[in-house]
């Protein structure tokens, strides 16, 4: 019987260079394989990738540009393809378990596959201990979001839950501070007393934002100041500002590297 597209989180075609140099570096998934482009201009990582696909006893192809053309699907690929096994999924209670003092993000209808792509980037850069989606109404992890995310998704553990507001409602009994954020609010993101707990930082979606439902069930509803004329932020940039807003509170430690 043949999965449904809507069966499990993705992830089993990455492209873009960094994104599959990661998918190898971090050795998380099994790789059937790594395409490449003919006639791509010499370049460090794409040396590294042969190197690591080598190592890992990964089969490497190479296809003329129309064949990978028709294998590719994001508008700009850079000349490499890798399939690979899905992401596996974790559970919620899992998510909150394996961490002391976990810091999580709970995306709420995000359905654009690049923005979607660039939370996740952004969510690790930051520091966040996993992410939780929504099983309906939101992207899954497809290509364009494995090539925006550049490598992320090998290192954020991911759960897919039915509905977000009873996602929440599960986190706050496991005593998780859930923080909406939304455009008016009464408190500042990057004043939040309770940052440096556990907690769970909850955006909306691309055009209204946090739902009524989500934004009751939540402990505290914060915002981002605006200085200038227009009001809003796009989802993708208001997260990255409210992640290293309370990042920087809890004090994470800047990785080394």
């Amino acid at each position: 019987m043949r999965r449904s597209s809507e069966d499990g989180l993705g992830g089993d075609q990455v492209e873009g260079r960094h994104a599959v140099h990661e998918l190898l570096l971090a050795g998380n998934r099994r790789v059937r394989e790594v395409i490449l482009e003919a006639g791509l201009d010499d370049a460090p990582i794409l040396e590294q990738i042969i190197d690591l696909a080598d190592e890992a006893k990964v089969p490497l192809k190479e296809l003329s540009g129309s064949r990978f053309d028709a294998i590719a699907r994001t508008g700009a690929p850079q000349g490499v393809v890798a399939l690979a096994a899905p992401i596996p999924e974790t559970s919620l209670a899992r998510m909150v378990s394996s961490r002391p003092n976990p810091f999580l993000l709970v995306v709420d209808g995000v359905t654009d596959p690049g923005n979607l792509g660039a939370l996740l980037r952004t969510a690790e850069c930051a520091g966040v201990d996993g992410v939780v989606l929504a099983r309906h109404r939101a992207a899954r992890i497809t290509p364009t979001v494995t090539k925006a995310a550049a490598g992320a998704i090998e290192h954020l553990p991911m759960c897919r839950v039915p509905g977000i507001p009873n996602a929440i409602s599960d986190l706050i009994e496991r005593g998780v501070w859930t923080v909406g954020l939304d455009v008016v609010a009464d408190t500042d993101v990057g004043d939040l007393a309770v940052a440096a707990d556990p907690i769970a930082l909850v955006v909306g979606d691309e055009g209204r934002g946090l739902s009524r439902l989500v934004a009751e069930r939540c402990d505290v509803v914060a915002t981002i100041p605006m200085y200038g004329r227009l009001n809003s932020l796009n989802v993708a940039a208001a997260t990255a500002i409210a992640c290293f807003a309370i990042a920087r509170r809890r004090g994470v430690t800047e990785n080394p590297s």
